[in-house]
């Protein structure tokens, strides 16, 4: 996706012209504009300033992101360095300052004009006798003030008039045109009121007098300021949290050339450089450890307060504090490629994209200001037709013009998309589009990988369980002198127990693996002997109860491991990848939001059931290879929008065919790009958060639609003075246009709201109302099926399901040994078990 920059967009219907115009151009397939952000996000073919020419032909301004214009505020092209000084310029508040100058002069001379207007008019404020007795003088007076604050305001006059001329009205041309014609009337007044004068009708004089509104002009212009300033700054506001992203890599690197340590700017160490990192310092850009070791504070990317301790063959990331020891690296990605750089391109990017239920905000902007010009003539017309004065008339179509606001429209969807994302990154948690983080909050099933996801994705020693008379230490002491040289993964979990205990090293001779049996060796003269049960059982006598106890191990899906000593059993160890400890309540919360947990895994039935019942998933589905959890995704998408969770390379196609994929941050680079949402922390407890999040954030959104579509429901009637005839309610412009300024600002404080949101409180957690659950629980059943090894025994089983009375479809699947059978009526489950295993497959179960 190219990132540009757009100048000149002042309301929803600027970004919905410049976004047509730019779709239209050929090569383009989908263009995203962001109010908020004052960018564009391109994808397509088309050359770059082809782009730029359509633009600029809507009456607009346009740059490539990075390309020198800096007359932006949008996040994007932080890229360039590792979260540096040109990202930091890019979102520097610009808008704010030039608006409050703006504001403070307009005050200035508003003060004076409303004083002489107002004041002397109504409560007879003193004036200079000259102006005391001189009505045209004080009209004179009135018109200058105004016209020094109409050009102190000109850009809402030039941005405007050039919409009108290129057939694209915007917000800055009802400004324009509610203003233009309070003045232009107040002028024909003050003209009418001269001729009067000097005919010596001062009747005449003082009813012209009334007439004149130049301070409901000016008063407009410098409302809309006073709510075009209030909402710069919170716009500022919205993207704090990528600020401080950026604000976290170092500006300088320590590196090492020709032996010597020289600092030198980040921006100029490359790949392979070696750097040096002292207690206290920033890791300049992502690195391996190659010498050192250290305790490094990591929250700045993960939110992770405990310090994750680093050696040599350790990565290292950018913007991380290094606590305690003194490290040398080697650099590994540097620039764009950082860690750093890529979370703050992906919520950069994520700004850029449109949420779909921005959608309906931008058809509705699209014609709101030719509709709202349209009302205003008619109210125009009408009041005069009714009889009323000019001057009354022309007050209730300044007031239409001036009420109406397609600003709050164009900013309800964004500005909560961009609070959102920034929370996110904040908590560890990134969404890549703003898709992703609207769909995330719709989501009716998890499926949760079991290894690395819900479990640790290690082996641990979980139980020891010593022979009569030896002790728990002595059997760990003979199990790590034997696994010493075993490249087995279950051996390191024994070895990184003794390690944690501080024993030492136990050297062995005679050293054997027997593949697929055990190991042996002779340890101080002893024979020891190590493996499964079947090995250990030709060397040693395993007694009934520790045979017992090991089936119970192994039914809780733990590995048991047995030792034997000079031909004396010693003792069992169990090892087993263990669960998260967030794990279980992870998938509590998940289940209380109204989400079906599910669990995929590759492991036979018996471990998976035994994981499965401690995490508390809701099904199980064992026996899954690496290519067929793509097809149980799939078969779980009929049963409502899911969300896959998971970490491995065999993962990327079921992230991808999911609704949403979202991908542990420790896993591979190939599932952080399948995934919609990245969890930086290897947590299970952020994907609940994650679902929170979304829902919080497309919650604010509905708020700010609502409050957004009410106010102009309400606000243009009122202006048009249909209220008059019932109650007597009539609207001063003046009112009108502060109650426009209020409206953008509303809706960009309530999505400023969510930066207050706690997203791992799950006290206010509600259930999802799941479209026809029910119906769709009791006419679809799940079967698990045994001993289907090919496409011909899938279309075997389809063929059988599909043949008996009641059955619509039946979808079934090899890989995952599953078969989702579609009802059209009840229909027992005996019925559809003998219709299987008359085709010789055995039915394990049916849900």
């Amino acid at each position: 996706m190219e990132q540009y920059i757009v100048t000149g967009m002042s309301c929803a219907a600027c970004s919905a012209r410049v976004e047509k115009a730019v779709t239209k151009v050929p090569g383009v397939t989908s263009c995203s504009v962001s109010l908020l952000t004052n960018s564009m996000g391109v994808e397509g073919t088309a050359a770059p300033v082809d782009i730029i020419s359509a633009v600029t032909e809507a009456g607009y301004g346009a740059a490539l992101k990075g390309a020198g214009n800096a007359d932006s505020r949008s996040p994007g092209a932080a890229g360039t360095t590792a979260g540096g000084s040109a990202g930091e310029e890019l979102l520097k508040d610009r808008e704010t300052p030039v608006l409050k100058r703006r504001l403070l002069a307009s005050i200035g001379f508003l003060a004076v004009l409303m004083y002489f207007s107002m004041g002397h008019m109504m409560w007879n404020w003193p004036v200079p006798g000259f102006f005391a007795h001189n009505h045209v003088a004080m009209g004179l007076l009135q018109l200058l003030l105004t016209v020094a604050i109409m050009v102190i305001n000109q850009k809402f006059f030039i941005s405007g008039f050039k919409g009108l001329i290129h057939r694209a009205p915007n917000m800055d041309t009802l400004v324009a045109l509610g203003a233009g014609a309070s003045f232009a009337y107040s002028t024909y007044a003050l003209f009418a009121m001269t001729q009067a004068q000097a005919e010596g009708d001062m009747a005449g004089v003082m009813a012209y007098m009334h007439e004149l509104y130049f301070e409901s002009a000016a008063m407009i212009l410098t409302l809309i300021t006073v709510g075009k300033m209030l909402e710069a700054r919170s716009k500022g506001k919205t993207t704090d949290a990528l600020k401080s992203l950026m604000k976290l890599a170092p500006k300088t690197a320590v590196v090492l050339r020709g032996g010597q340590e020289t600092e030198v700017l980040v921006e100029q160490v490359k790949k392979g450089d070696v750097f040096v990192v002292r207690p206290g310092e920033n890791i300049p850009v992502d690195g391996l450890v190659l010498e050192g070791a250290s305790a490094v504070n990591e929250s700045a990317l993960t939110g992770e307060s405990i310090p994750v301790d680093k050696a040599a063959g350790d990565t290292v990331s950018a913007a991380t504090l290094n606590q305690s020891g003194f490290i040398k690296c080697e650099a590994t990605r540097v620039g764009e490629d950082t860690t750093l750089s890529q979370i703050i391109q992906m919520v950069s990017d994520a700004a850029a994209t449109k949420a779909p239920i921005a959608k309906v905000a931008d058809r509705v902007s699209g014609v709101f200001v030719p509709a709202v010009i349209t009302i205003a003539v008619v109210t125009l017309i009408g009041w005069l037709i009714a009889g009323e004065s000019v001057g009354f008339a022309l007050a209730r179509g300044i007031s239409v013009l001036v009420i109406s606001c397609p600003c709050a429209l164009g900013l309800a969807t964004p500005v909560a998309i961009m609070v959102g994302n920034g929370m996110g990154a904040k908590n560890g948690i990134l969404f890549k589009t703003a898709v992703s983080l609207e769909e995330a909050g719709k989501t009716e099933i998890v499926a949760l990988d079991k290894t690395g996801t819900i479990t640790m994705g290690e082996p641990r020693v979980t139980d020891i369980l010593p022979a009569d008379g030896m002790s728990e230490s002595e059997l760990l002491r003979l199990a790590g002198a034997l696994e010493q040289r075993s490249e087995h993964p279950l051996a390191r979990a024994i070895l990184d127990r003794v390690r944690e205990l501080g024993m030492e090293k136990e050297e062995v001779s005679d050293f054997q693996a027997l593949p697929g049996n055990g190991l042996t060796a002779v340890y101080k003269g002893s024979v020891l002997c190590g493996g499964n049960d079947t090995f250990i059982s030709e060397k040693a006598q395993i007694t009934d109860a520790m045979r017992a106890q090991a089936e119970h191990l192994a039914g809780e899906g733990k590995t048991p491991l047995f030792f034997a000593k000079d031909g004396e059993l010693a003792g069992i160890i169990a090892v087993a990848d263990v669960i998260k400890e967030d794990s279980p309540q992870a998938v509590k919360e998940m289940q209380n939001m109204g989400i079906r947990v599910v669990m995929l895994t590759g492991d036979n039935e018996r471990t998976a059931r035994a994981i499965g019942k401690q995490a508390g998933v809701d099904e199980v589905i064992a026996g899954v290879l690496p290519d067929g959890k793509e097809s149980v995704i799939r078969s779980l998408k009929k049963n409502g929008r899911v969300a896959m969770v998971g970490d491995g390379i065999n993962d990327a196609p079921a992230l991808t065919r999911a609704d949403i994929g979202i991908a542990i941050g420790a896993g591979t680079d190939v599932a952080i790009d399948a995934a919609d949402v990245v969890l930086m922390k290897s947590r299970l407890s952020d994907v609940p958060a994650a679902i929170r999040l979304s829902r919080a954030t497309l919650r604010n959104i509905h708020q700010n639609l609502f409050w957004a579509f009410f106010y102009n429901a309400v606000g243009i009637p009122l202006a048009m003075g249909l209220w008059i005839p019932v109650f007597g309610w009539k609207l001063n412009p003046m009112f009108g246009a502060a109650a426009m300024s209020l409206s953008s600002f509303c809706v960009v404080t309530n999505a400023l709201r969510l930066n207050l949101f706690k997203i791992h409180d799950a006290g206010k957690d509600k259930k999802i109302k799941r479209k026809k659950e029910k119906e769709k629980k009791d006419m679809t059943k799940t079967m698990k099926i045994e001993g289907m090894m090919c496409g011909h025994c899938e279309a075997a089983v389809k063929k059988a399901l599909e043949a008996v009375e009641g059955v619509a479809q039946a979808d079934v699947s090899h890989e995952a040994g599953t078969a989702v059978v579609t009802l059209e009526k009840p229909v027992e489950n005996d019925v559809l078990k003998k219709a299987v295993e008359d085709k010789d497959y055995k039915v394990l179960e049916i849900a």
